[in-house]
């Protein structure tokens, strides 16, 4: 595997589970391209889109925790599996599952087409 991408995935994670918003921007290109291909309404530009979908998420679910499952890496290319859980303010549990591919140069993510999708509370 490439270690560079592995690296930035990792300080993604960390970022994460942290709550460190600055950390997480610092992951990411100033013109990434987040893609969601099964929603494309949620799609969203720029480090500003970034730090907007985050900081909403950090502060919706304050014990929010993301765990890696799998990671792939062929070339400049991640495939991460997912799992994001957490309680939301008002108590409900937050928990979502799925793949996001990320493209990383320079050691920053540039796009990334995410495929996260709620989890049943029956599975969880």
């Amino acid at each position: 595997m490439e270690t560079r991408q592995i690296v930035v995935i990792e300080r993604l994670q960390q970022a994460q589970n942290a709550q460190d918003l600055e950390a997480l921007l610092a992951c990411f290109s100033p013109n990434f391209q987040g893609n969601h291909p099964l929603h494309p309404e949620r799609g969203f530009q720029g480090i500003e889109g970034v730090r907007k979908n985050w900081s909403a998420m950090f502060h919706d679910i304050p014990d929010f925790h993301s765990e890696l499952l799998r990671l792939a890496v062929e070339g400049d290319t991640a495939w991460a599996e997912w799992y994001w859980f957490g309680t939301h303010r008002d108590r409900t549990r937050f928990g979502m599952r799925g793949v996001i591919i990320f493209g990383i140069q320079a050691d920053r993510i540039e796009w990334s087409r995410l495929y996260m999708e709620p989890v049943s509370e029956s599975s969880e």
